[in-house]
């Protein structure tokens, strides 16, 4: 029963939250230039920060192995 409910609150949570998404904004007046592609979205920088997260983690994983590797 436990499960059942915790499964239900979040499939209803997350429904509540996609239903809320506000709308787009309305595009640019074509006189004025408009924006760049996107929207101006920043996310050069989130994705180096993945990178790097990811290569940090992979080289952890690969110490590791050879740390257990030395020791049998």
């Amino acid at each position: 029963m436990k499960k059942l409910l915790t499964t239900s609150t979040f499939l209803i949570f997350g429904a509540i939250a996609l239903m809320s998404q506000t709308p787009p904004p309305p595009p640019d007046n074509p006189s004025s230039g408009g924006g760049p592609v996107g929207g101006g979205a920043a996310i050069g920088s989130g994705i180096a920060i993945l990178i790097a997260f990811g290569a940090g983690y992979g080289a952890k994983k690969i110490y590791d192995f050879r740390k257990r590797k030395l020791a049998e």
